[in-house]
């Protein structure tokens, strides 16, 4: 275990979180770990933590602190990326017309927690919200968010013409947003970067996540914080002894990179009891030199992340990250790095955050 703290946010309007594509007319539902980090070390740099808060994540042998990517938020149901090895269901029960449990993209912890204990879910209780891609309880109206488009015209003030064109944004229900969690190395960590986090989140509340930041996008009301250790603060009881589980929708209390070809997805087998074991990740993931991870086995995807450099826009260098809701093996937890991705010959190092925020699993999913 070791100290974590919960970052609940619940947006005032539009947010743009960008896709891998780039395209302008499409809107991403994950806002990553790694834009998340880029966020916090421009908050950091206003309060003129910056240098200290890079030798202490991404210069650092290994991170103080660690955010996984933020998630849909629903009042207070918190739903996530699933491990890939126990989702979608495979009993023979549940593959029906009924649900299309292939469809949801996110789901809440309860869920997961009841899949962790080796129970079965009851399609009568949940439908999948296409527009969220979330599993909701039926009884529910309508996932966290909706994507939506808004028009702007660029007028030349010479000659009056104008050009017409959209950008797409995601739409918050009342009572919706995004979470988060941050984990410390451990309590010296927590007691030196708790507040200064606290800080970061309440002024990107204030400044605005994501794109389109001068229009007023992004922005959230005050930041709720909750502290805890993990792994309590994601699954309330040990992930091998889950029992007494809620009811639906109730709240919930420079590296070596990984192989080229993902394997095809398959339920993860038990260790043998060679001493590794699986990790189910909420963040991306870039393994460090010390990171032994098994690429054999798990089951894992990976995703492709670029991005231009804030100011001057050259393009940063691609890296393949390890997604969120990958499970993979280790015979610790992994810690992962923050590779340089900025272009040949500038003027500093560009990180690309891929610290491993992971929750371990029983070893017989």
């Amino acid at each position: 275990m070791n100290p974590g703290m919960v970052v609940k946010l619940r947006p005032t309007g539009p947010w743009r979180i960008g896709p891998d594509s780039g395209a302008r007319n499409r809107v991403d539902a994950v806002y990553h770990s790694d834009t998340l980090y880029a966020a916090v070390c421009s908050a950091m740099s206003r309060m003129d933590l910056l240098d200290e808060w890079l030798d202490a994540t991404a210069r650092g042998g290994a991170p103080a602190v660690a955010f996984s990517s933020c998630f849909p938020l629903v009042e207070e149901t918190r739903f996530v990326a699933p491990p890939r090895t126990v989702w979608p269901p495979t009993s023979p029960a549940l593959l029906s017309a009924r649900v299309r449990w292939k469809a949801a993209r996110f789901i809440p912890l309860t869920v997961v927690e009841t899949l962790l204990a080796g129970q079965s879910l009851d399609e009568n209780q949940w439908a999948v919200d296409g527009p969220s891609e979330c599993l909701l309880p039926a009884a529910a109206q309508s996932g966290a968010f909706r994507a939506g488009i808004r028009w702007n015209a660029a007028v030349d003030r010479l000659s009056g013409a104008s050009e017409r064109h959209s950008t797409a944004c995601m739409e918050f229900r009342a009572g919706a947003g995004l979470w988060t969690v941050a984990s410390f190395a451990g309590d010296a960590a927590r007691a030196k970067w708790a507040e200064p986090v606290k800080a970061a989140f309440r002024w990107l509340a204030d400044a605005g996540f994501g794109g389109e930041r001068s229009r007023g996008w992004g922005r959230s009301e005050t930041p709720e914080f909750t502290e805890g250790s993990l792994p309590e603060l994601i699954v309330r009881q040990p992930v091998a002894h889950a029992v007494n589980l809620p009811a639906p929708g109730e709240d919930e209390a420079e590296a070596a990179p990984p192989p080229e070809a993902e394997p095809a997805p398959a339920p993860a087998k038990a260790p043998g009891g060679n001493g590794i074991h699986p990790h189910w990740l909420l963040s991306l993931f870039t393994p460090a030199s010390a990171d032994a991870v098994d690429w054999a086995r798990g089951n894992y995807t990976l995703i492709e992340r670029a991005g231009r450099i804030d100011g001057s826009g050259e393009l940063k260098k691609n890296l393949q990250m390890v997604a969120e809701g990958s499970v993979i093996y280790a015979p610790e937890a992994p810690r992962g790095g923050a590779p340089d991705v900025a272009p040949e010959g500038f003027a500093h190092p560009v990180y690309r955050a891929g610290f491993a925020v992971s929750i371990p699993l029983p070893e017989a999913v």
